[in-house]
């Protein structure tokens, strides 16, 4: 049969084939070209100091440099992995997105800067699949466009402002969008609800207003939402109720009002339902108990009201339950009872009444359980720590009566226990005094008994113990078993018998309380042996004997209490000349004599002195002059024979005594350049400084000198001029005395004051280290804890233990030296000064928020700043950073984003990173960065004290096991 067509030849067939490889080639050589022509471009427009680029040459072919990864057939770069390279730079539009064939390009923490190239979502490469800017500094507003392909977007933790475009609702096929952790204003883009096909979505720690759009219907498949930290309002959607696909609800710290929707009861996969923070009503829904799968319910801070219900049976599942800060009434459901994963159960502020279930602990895995500030009643049930694990028990003012149960006598896991202020009775158990874990203890103002001195103490642990306030009697103990305890309060009781001389070996000592119980006998001069005391209160008792002149050495002592004793003898001269003592009170005992008229005694209220037969003092003491006796007896000429000699014998010491005092007082010295009126707070330092060498140190550039070699005290101090002296209010050196009087081991000492018509000088302790702001990412988990501590101590004294408070002012990291010690010194700002350095303070970045608008500064000013520096020791970033913007509590948001919805690895310094440093504690830093929170909280009334700071760090720095999701309950 003939053929229809003509069949090709072999040649015409082989020159169409080679034609076809040339062109191929000539078109995958041309693309390779453009591709390394735009890396190279981007090599050479960014900073890289850590080399990561360093072989991205023609040494090795591109699909070997580092960080490119190009398709196995064609040789194509098909992605570019850059993050966590130290990279920075800014960005162009002819940039690594144009290359053709870029399937993933992850550019993640670095130190990007600028605005994000306008034409990133329009003329990017088309294959584009993964982009990651997140963790940079990149500013401006997010470009329009879309990229309809690109599934996952990420431009979280920058400063991008604006609102969010419209246009993203055309990347339609988006499954994982992040804009969290940015500046981004107005509304919740409508479009947004077009991308069916989304399953993770975070807007959270932005300034977007508004309602969350009702449309979220459409996005059925939503695992994931999170747009808390925003000032969003309205009433949750209805909708959201709608995906069923949804396992974590996250909406906290918004102004979200209305009633919980019973539709969430629809979301069968959710396992975590946040709607904390916000100002929701109503009673909660009985379709939340039907969420089976639910892990985590957050309901806190909001008004909820209403019973809890028993259906919450139904969450068998649930490990951690926050209710509390609410106005919930009834009682506590004994479904709870029941959970069998139940860990962390936070009820406390509500209005719960009756008994606390009796099985409560039974069946659970309690690790906390906090019910405090309610109107619960009956006993306290025998089986919370049938888990074996429970560590924190928060019981403090309720109604609560009977024994504290034999159960928890046994539970060496118990490391914070506050039951005060109920009814308990009964006596403490001799196990329950033997708590091996056990650092907090209080039990005050309940009605319990006993002889507590006739049984064994041995809880290592201890460090604040308070039996205030009950009925225990006979006998102190000589020993709690303990070296560490800082606050011991055992006042309000009737103990008897005399206070134990090993007191004296309590050398952390910080409180310490005995009034209003039945002590007799002198007072131990072993007390003098706890340096570091604060605080002494032993009034109300009947101790006899004369004031040891001892406690004149006591370094800390700010306060002491010996009112409504039996005391005798004179007020020793030598607690007049106290650098510390800021408060004293020897009011209604049998003392005579003069009273000094020195130091806390200057300015002492006669209620403070009342009640004895003394003279003298300051007009303020309310005192009669002490007049010399006339007509004396022969017996007089006697005694002054015998004091005469015994005088002779002590000449020496008077004559170094007097010295002493000179040194302190205001003297005027003259020199080649005037007259000058030298004043010492320290003895030691008189003897040893010169005006010469103030002046001199001053001229010098570090401002550093030491003192007279000749002396025997020979040290380093620095000097610190005074600009415009004739500006100085006179108030202002009496200020700096008190100031001067100031002693604590966390503190930059004040020891002298020099000045003159011309010119004014401060002398200042030298301390030997650095700036934490020099060292910050040098420091170990160990060493940061040890300076977060220290400062919280100083703190502490100076709002609690300074009458009145002493104000740091400026909280920063550059007033705080570090010595060789680790040791914190905080260096106090000048009081009432419009200076420089306290006009620049109000720009810092370190202000509190009402401060910067009221130029007021508090003691919640300190603590809101006390707060930026722990978030400092914890990250490495600072607020004043770029990434944060003008925004100057940017890093509060950030830092509320990152411990809601960040791994820790996300946010925490790489240098104590857990796994990167042995020392590390991943709940440790989890619960410090709560505390830090709650310190730089925007109501100044929601700042803890500082009190309450070193507290909470104390309990932090213990916690030994504990869930990283925990928020600080006020209770703790």
């Amino acid at each position: 049969m003939a053929k229809t067509g003509a069949q090709a030849s072999p040649v015409v067939v082989f020159s169409m084939f080679m034609l076809f490889i040339v062109l191929f080639f000539s078109f995958v050589v041309s693309d390779n070209g453009k591709e390394v022509e735009i890396l190279l471009s981007f090599k050479s427009s960014i900073y890289d100091p850590s080399g990561f680029l360093s072989n991205w040459d023609s040494s090795a072919t591109f699909c070997q440099w580092h960080g490119v990864t190009c398709n196995n057939n064609l040789s194509h770069v098909d992605k570019l992995d850059l993050s966590a390279k130290s990279l920075t730079g800014k960005l162009v539009s002819s940039s690594i997105f144009h290359l053709p064939f870029i399937q993933t390009l992850n550019i993640s923490n670095n130190q990007f800067y600028g605005e994000i190239p306008e034409d990133i979502f329009s003329s990017s490469s088309s294959s584009l699949r993964f982009l990651n800017l997140s963790n940079n500094n990149f500013t401006g507003q997010i470009p329009s466009g879309s990229i309809p392909g690109l599934e996952v977007l990420d431009l979280s933790n920058n400063m991008l402002s604006g609102k969010i475009p419209p246009e993203i609702g055309s990347f339609y096929s988006l499954k994982f969008l992040d804009l969290g952790g940015n500046v981004l204003v107005g509304e919740i883009p409508v479009s947004i609800t077009n991308i069916t096909s989304l399953q993770f979505l975070t807007l959270a720690s932005n300034q977007l207003v508004g309602p969350i759009p009702h449309g979220l219907s459409k996005m059925k498949s939503l695992e994931w939402i999170y747009v808390g930290y925003n000032n969003l309002s309205g009433q949750i959607p209805e909708e959201i109720g709608m995906l069923t696909s949804l396992n974590h609800l996250d909406l906290v710290y918004n102004n979200l009002t209305g009633e919980i929707p019973s539709s969430l009861g629809n979301l069968s996969d959710l396992q975590y339902l946040f709607l904390y923070q916000n100002k929701l009503t109503g009673s909660i829904p009985d379709s939340i108990f039907g969420l089976k799968k639910l892990v985590s319910l957050d309901l806190s801070d909001n008004s909820l009201s209403g019973e809890i219900s028993e259906l919450v049976i139904h969450l068998q599942n649930l490990e951690i339950l926050h209710l509390f800060c609410n106005i919930f009434t009834g009682k506590i459901p004994k479904a709870l009872t029941s959970l069998p994963r139940l860990q962390v159960l936070q009820l406390w502020s509500n209005r719960l009444s009756g008994e606390i279930p009796e099985s409560l602990g039974r069946n659970n895995n309690l690790t906390i359980l906090d019910l405090s500030t309610n109107n619960l009643t009956g006993r306290i049930p025998d089986g919370l720590c049938s888990s074996s694990r429970l560590f924190k028990l928060i019981l403090f003012s309720n109604s609560l009566e009977g024994a504290i149960p034999k159960n928890l006598s046994t539970c060496t896991s118990l490391q914070r226990v506050r039951l005060q202020n109920n009814r308990l009775s009964g006596e403490l158990s001799s196990e329950f005094t033997k708590l091996p874990l056990v650092y907090f203890l209080d039990v005050s103002n309940n009605d319990l008994s006993g002889n507590i001195g006739d049984q064994e103490w041995d809880m290592p642990a201890l460090e604040m113990l308070s039996l205030a306030g009950n009925r225990f009697s006979g006998r102190l103990p000589n020993s709690f078993g303990s070296q560490k305890i800082e606050d011991l309060d055992l006042s309000g009781n009737g103990f008897s018998g005399t206070i134990p001389r090993s007191f004296g070996s309590l050398t952390e000592l910080m409180q310490f309380s005995l009034s209003a119980n039945k002590l007799i006998g002198e007072i131990p001069e072993e007390l003098s042996s706890c340096k570091k005391l604060v605080s002494l209160d032993l009034s109300h008792n009947q101790l006899s004997g004369q004031i040891p002149s001892g406690f004149a050495e006591m370094p800390v002592l700010s306060q002491l209490d010996l009112s409504d004793n039996q005391l005798s003898g004179e007020v020793p001269p030598q607690l007049g000349k106290m650098e510390s003592l800021i408060q004293v009170n020897v009011s209604h005992n049998y003392l005579h004599g003069s009273l000094p008229s020195t130091g806390a005694f200057l300015a002492i209220n006669s209620s403070a002195v009342s009640g004895n037969d003394l003279c003298g003092g300051a007009e303020t003491s309310g005192l009669p002059p002490c007049k010399k006796v006339k007509n004396l007896n022969w017996w007089f000429y006697v005694a002054c024979s015998l004091v005469a000699l015994v005088l002779l014998a002590f000449a020496a010491f008077g004559f170094i005594f007097i010295r002493k005092r000179n040194n302190l007082e205001l003297k005027r010295v003259e020199n080649e350049d005037g007259i000058w009126e030298l004043q010492f707070f320290d003895s030691n330092v008189s003897k040893s400084v010169t005006v010469d060498d103030i002046t001199l140190s001053a001229k010098q550039v570090n401002g550093i000198c030491r003192g007279n070699k000749s002396s025997a005290n020979d040290f380093q101090f620095v000097v610190k001029e005074m600009n415009d002296v004739n500006s100085i209010p006179s108030s202002f050196w009496s200020e700096i005395k008190q100031l001067g009087k100031l002693q604590h081991p966390n503190l930059v000492n004040l020891i002298g004051t020099c000045r003159s018509d011309k010119n004014a000088y401060l002398v200042y302790e030298y301390i030997k280290g650095k700036l934490l702001s020099e060292i910050l990412h040098e420091l170990t988990w160990e060493r940061r804890r040890k300076i977060a501590m220290g400062i919280a101590k100083a703190l502490k004294f100076l709002h609690s233990y300074c009458s009145p408070s002493i104000i740091v002012g400026d909280m920063s990291p550059e007033r705080v030296i570090v010595d060789g010690k680790d040791e914190p010194r905080l260096r106090l700002s000048l009081p009432g000064l419009l200076s420089t350095e306290n006009k620049a303070f109000i720009s810092s970045a370190y202000v509190a928020p009402e401060t910067r608008e009221s130029k007021d500064m508090s003691e919640k000013s300190d603590i809101y700043g006390f707060g930026l520096i722990l978030i400092e020791l914890l990250t490495g970033k600072s607020p004043a950073d770029a990434e944060f913007g003008d925004q100057h509590q940017s890093m509060v948001e950030w830092a509320r984003y990152c411990y809601s919805d960040c791994h820790l690895d996300m946010w925490v310094d790489p240098m104590i990173r857990p796994g990167h440093a042995s020392d590390v504690n991943h709940n440790q830093i989890v619960e410090t960065l709560n505390l830090a929170l709650h310190c730089t909280a925007g109501d100044p009334t929601a700042r803890p004290s500082a009190t309450d700071v070193s507290k909470t760090l104390q309990s932090a720095f213990r916690i030994t096991s504990c869930v990283s999701t925990l928020k600080l309950s006020s209770s703790v």
